[in-house]
């Protein structure tokens, strides 16, 4: 017992002296380490802010997008309890151009299985956007046909570590469109509602403000140009100051009842067959009855109109040209059917999926220009802007579909491993709460105890993947350290329902309920033991002296995993393999040579030294020990004799878990329940065997 303080407190300070070294951890990478993992033509620009956020540019040095590292952003604790680092690359429109792995300590990809599954993982974010709704899993219950959810491929066995990896890329990347993205939407773009039906004329839509007309005349462009080189460069303006330079029509006829009032019928039937197929698309309609028209002589239909632009929110939108014909409706004014006619009209395209929200206010900036010269000309230019929105009443907005928590997913995917699971706990837990005396006495006592065994290394371990480990201990503790959420946990279910069960077990039994009954590769040591009995394979049992010494360094290498975790937490992937665990049961023994040459030599050394590994050398076993200190009853039976003058228990218990005294040493108690077979055997206890001799010599002497 006072060992086991000793070494609480070791932990403890050990924690308390390296949190000084755990708050430098998740500081952003310098553009030295970064700048490789930008595909040219792109390179890297100037660092925007302290969280490592910095410019994407485009071949020419324009700004194209964001560059950002997630662990500085969103540190979401992986099961190493160190966070997945992974580099995100957006652009402006909030799309995916790449995502990569930069750092992890999952034990999964460490130790077990390939790291090339894990950043083969991310390459599925490419050409995605913020606003689209992506799990990680396959669709559950109805199909994914028609489904507003984008489902990612997971990695099997190495699920939980992707979905924290997916968390993590997610709250970065919205992080950053919310603070440097404002004109990006991160839901689900509202769409024109082809159900909602309204009469209206030109005037109506004049007279609501849903078509916009901007007037600028050619004494206001003088002005905009006044002082400027290029201030007496048109001598039209001069000749008629009153005159219309720009007289811009702006009406978005996304919404039936719009496009009904404004298009000829033949236009309106070819503008919703383009909707049918380019289902995204917002059409917006521009027509501009003054001197200053909509394009250059340079443009190509279907592209985007040069000297036509606009911006929402701070944030450009991507307009092209859609080529449709545009005939107006009968009833609109003249003065537009002739601008339509001589091409001053176009229908403008932008994706809704970009983010543009048509009910939002958004500016079309038209360019006017100037030239100076005759020969090479130097061109000056002034931006009109023209402010637009249309009533929210045409549009309809899909129902956000938020995705479960990834909690909520884990628990259905392992629905029916979780029943059987339970099934079984609530089995063993009454079986061993109410039934232990009863059990330990039957005559089928170890093949019955062999046969859980065996679903335990069988159904938890090697299917479930349930193999407790010294990683998740110590991602908790980093996780207090860090101050950070403890929902890792949730993310795999199976394991969190043995674990609980075990801290319930501490109270109950102390260390044995877990180490004896629920840990597959100690139940695989035992099976070992009995084959080498079987074998008749001498075996080997230290002295009391040595026994003891031995047990200590379980303590010794959990301290020493807590100093890592403080100083060197990097090096933990390595220092973790002293368990075989995922070797022996992640793996089902595929792995490099030297680990499973590791996890089969100690099987071979528990034919001969019974669960030697258990004993001395297991980390989780000391964390089992130190928590087995909150046991609140004595819950094995001992007489008085026991100790005084017996010692048959002792003699038998294959852990060296009971002292001279007869005292139990629940430290080191694996409940194989050995000692209260002999307790209760009348036919073994010496007591009661001396009590049945006495009783019989009484009746002789009568």
């Amino acid at each position: 017992m006072s060992l086991s303080r000793s070494i609480s407190a070791l932990l403890v300070a050990a924690i308390l002296w390296g949190m000084g070294a755990l708050a430098s951890l998740g500081e952003p990478l310098p553009r030295e380490a970064l700048e490789p993992y930008v595909a040219p033509p792109m390179s890297l620009g100037e660092q925007i802010n302290d969280k490592g956020v910095w410019q994407l540019l485009n071949s020419g040095g324009a700004e194209a997008g964001y560059v950002f590292e997630t662990e500085p952003m969103a540190p979401l604790p992986g099961f190493s309890g160190a966070a997945i680092n992974m580099l995100v690359v957006l652009d402006l429109d909030g799309r995916f151009l790449d995502v990569q792995l930069l750092s992890h300590n999952e034990p999964i990809f460490v130790s077990g299985l390939p790291e090339k599954l894990f950043y083969d993982f991310f390459k599925q974010y490419r050409g995605h956007s913020i606003s689209d709704t992506l799990v990680v899993g396959s669709p559950y219950g109805a199909g994914s046909d028609g489904s507003a959810l984008v489902y990612l491929d997971g990695v099997t066995k190495g699920t939980a570590s992707v979905r924290i990896a997916h968390e993590s890329i997610l709250a970065a990347a919205l992080q950053v469109a919310r603070e440097k993205m404002g004109g990006i939407s991160t839901g689900p773009p509202a769409y024109p509602d082809m159900q909602y039906q309204e009469d209206l004329t030109w005037d109506d839509l004049v007279a609501q403000g849903i078509v916009t007309r901007k007037v600028v005349t050619n004494a206001e462009m003088d002005a905009a140009f006044a002082g400027t080189l290029w201030e007496d460069d048109d001598p039209d303006a001069k000749d008629d100051p009153a005159g219309a330079y720009l007289d811009l029509w702006v009406v978005d006829i996304g919404a039936p009842s719009i496009a009904q009032a404004v298009l000829s019928p033949s236009s309106f039937d070819e503008l919703r067959n383009f909707m049918e197929i380019a289902d995204t698309d917002e059409p917006v309609l521009v027509i501009e009855t003054g001197r200053h028209g909509l394009v250059t002589e340079e443009f190509v239909r279907n592209t985007a109109p040069d000297l036509i632009s606009a911006e929402q929110g701070g944030f450009p939108i991507a307009f092209r040209d859609s080529d449709i014909y545009v005939e107006l409706n009968d009833a609109l004014p003249n003065e537009l059917h002739n601008a339509a006619y001589e091409g001053a009209a176009l229908i403008l395209r932008t994706d809704r999926r970009l983010g543009f929200d048509p009910t939002t206010d958004w500016t079309l900036q038209i360019k006017a220009l100037r030239e100076h010269g005759s020969f090479q000309p130097e061109i000056g230019s002034v931006t009109l802007d023209v402010a637009h929105v249309t009533p929210e009443r045409f549009y309809a907005r899909p129902e956000v579909i938020k995705p479960v928590p990834p909690w909520v997913d884990a628990l259905r995917n392992r629905a029916a491993d979780l029943i059987v699971l339970s099934v079984f706990l609530v089995g063993l837990l009454a079986l061993l709460l109410f039934g232990t005396n009863r059990l330990a006495a039957h005559r089928w006592f170890t093949p019955m105890r062999l046969g859980i065994l065996a679903f335990v290394t069988g159904f938890i371990g090697w299917w479930g993947q349930g193999q407790l480990s010294i990683a998740t201990p110590l991602a908790v503790a980093r996780t207090a350290l860090d101050g950070g959420s403890f929902a890792f946990l949730l993310y795999d279910p199976f394991s969190l329902v043995i674990w609980a069960v075990t801290l319930v077990g501490f109270v109950l039994w102390g260390r044995g309920l877990f180490c004896g009954w629920l840990c597959p590769f100690g139940a695989l040591q035992e099976f070992a033991h009995h084959l080498g009995r079987l074998l008749r394979l001498p075996q080997i049992e230290p002295n009391a002296f040595w026994d003891s010494q031995l047990k200590n360094l379980k303590y010794i290498v959990l301290a020493s995993m807590v100093a890592l975790l403080v100083t060197a937490p990097a090096a933990l992937d390595k220092a973790i393999e002293v368990e075989p665990f995922k070797t022996a049961i992640t793996t089902f023994f595929i792995r490099e040579w030297y680990y499973v040459a590791y996890a089969v030599g100690l099987l071979l050394l528990s034919m001969v030294l019974f669960k030697g590994f258990c004993r001395y050398l297991c980390p989780l076993g000391a964390v089992m020990a130190i928590g087995g200190l909150v046991r609140g009853r004595d819950w094995i039976a001992r007489r008085a004799e026991c100790g005084s003058p017996c010692q048959l228990c002792k003699v038998k218990c294959s852990y060296g878990a009971i002292k001279k005294t007869g005292e139990i040493q629940y430290s080191e108690c694996f409940q194989c329940l050995d000692c209260v077979t002999i307790h209760d055997d009348a036919q073994q206890c010496v007591p009661l065997v001396l009590a049945a001799k006495g009783r019989k010599l009484s009746v002789a002497a009568e």
